[in-house]
């Protein structure tokens, strides 16, 4: 793609970025086929080359955001399915992060959608408010249909049960059984421990069981994809976690940074891009790049001991966009649940999102909607036992449209190698008593 910028504008560093990945764009279209968006809609615009043109011709002449701008690219899920196919190797996500900064300092919203993000980007991150709303969200269902649509959207996302917090969201160290191999920090993250603590205390349990020592390092937070991916420049999340696992690298050294939600783990081996340009952070942040795995990558490598399953579960395996797109992980989890014993069955259409994507689900509830009926009549259409994902979003948003038991991947290769059962799998036959 021809681009016309001036040195002027190249000179900001993010503006160069976009310029190199706009130029890689040949315009084959190949990305249309595989994007939720213009799957749903059949609409040019709302597919990655049409996001392009208009992303193009925004930046390059230095526009404000026009309301047929924002509107296609707050469409746009950041599923990335896109770069998957590309043969081009367009880095679409970070054109669209760009954008969307672009978009947060030119364009006004509308006071219900400015006020809608700032109470996500003020809540989502911070496990103690979050819990919080949730509560609060009990006594607004009293008066559901009474309030906007953007609150009723949100409401029928948040559990009925809010957890406490657990002893995994505190500093600390979990020792090894036996001789250890490495030693690991987890992210504990934001919005999963509030609602499925399950997810990390199985991940310890199974780290721990394989030889990992695992630490959950002092001022870690949210790894800020959350508000990231809402256009807004949140200055503190990506390094203030930078500096913990720095500091925890110093004191008694780190083999990996374990991350359960794949789309924190985007988040995350992308920092080493978004601190580029700190003159303190850029090397610190491109060494926690490298080191962070998703939990399914580092037990492929540790292996796993011979499995304890009572009987072979039928698993659909939902490989969410973040991990099979954004990190391009794609078989370790398949592998390992195999290695389980459990038998793995592949999802019809699996490159498509389900529509949770971060915030997306509450932003875009009608869009979201419908990709989440397409997802769980394409699971349920090979008839599953147990449904796996790994990642936390994905697995809120599947199991407000299905019956059928939703749980993280980690969880059945706990259960499978001595870990207890999954509470939401302990009804199906022959489980229980495992």
């Amino acid at each position: 793609m021809q681009t016309n910028f001036t040195l002027a504008q190249l000179a900001d560093a993010e503006t160069a970025e976009s310029e190199a990945v706009l130029r890689k764009c040949v315009h084959c279209g190949f990305c249309t086929a595989t994007c939720p968006t213009y799957v749903l809609l059949g609409d040019e615009l709302d597919s990655p080359r049409g996001r392009i043109y208009l992303i193009k011709d925004m930046l390059e002449g230095g526009k404000p955001a026009t309301e047929t701008v924002v509107r296609h690219v707050d469409r746009c899920l950041s599923c990335l399915s896109c770069m998957t196919t590309c043969p081009s190797g367009v880095h679409y996500m970070h054109l669209v992060d760009h954008a969307r900064h672009h978009i947060e300092k030119t364009w006004r919203r509308p006071l219900a959608d400015r006020l809608q993000r700032r109470l996500l980007a003020a809540v989502l991150p911070y496990p103690g408010r979050f819990r919080w709303a949730l509560r609060a969200a009990r006594l607004g269902r009293a008066v559901r249909p009474l309030l906007p649509a953007r609150l009723r959207a949100m409401l029928e996302l948040a559990p009925t049960k809010v957890h406490a917090p657990t002893r995994q969201e505190r500093p600390g160290v979990f020792p090894a059984h036996g001789k250890r191999r490495l030693r690991v920090a987890l992210l504990g993250g934001c919005v999963q421990p509030v609602l499925d603590p399950a997810i990390n205390e199985a991940t310890i349990r199974l780290l721990t069981r394989l030889g990992a020592e695992v630490v959950i390092p002092e001022g870690q937070g949210c790894c800020g994809g959350l508000t990231h991916h809402m256009g807004a420049r949140e200055p503190d999340f990506a390094p203030a976690n930078v500096r913990a696992w720095t500091r925890e690298l110093a004191a008694a050294g780190l083999d990996a940074i374990v991350v359960t939600a794949s789309g924190c783990g985007t988040t995350v081996k992308d920092y080493g891009f978004m601190l580029r340009e700190d003159p303190e952070l850029a090397e610190p942040a491109a060494r926690v790049s490298a080191l962070a795995r998703d939990v399914t990558e580092l037990v492929a490598e540790l292996g796993l001991p011979p499995s304890t399953l009572p009987r072979r579960l039928r698993v659909a395996y939902h490989s969410a966009c973040s991990l099979q797109h954004g990190q391009q992980v794609r078989e370790p989890p398949r592998r390992l649940l195999r290695e389980a014993g459990f038998e793995v069955l592949e999802v019809p259409e699996g490159h498509l999102c389900c529509g949770s994507a971060g915030t997306y689900n509450i932003l875009q509830p009608d869009l979201a909607g419908q990709l989440r009926a397409r997802k769980v009549r394409n699971i349920e259409s090979i008839r599953p036992e147990v449904i796996a994902a790994g990642n936390i979003g994905c697995l809120t948003q599947i199991s407000h449209g299905t019956s059928i038991p939703a749980v993280h991947t980690v969880e059945l290769l706990d259960w499978a190698t001595g870990g207890p059962v999954p509470a939401v799998l302990a009804g199906l036959d022959g489980v229980a008593s495992a």
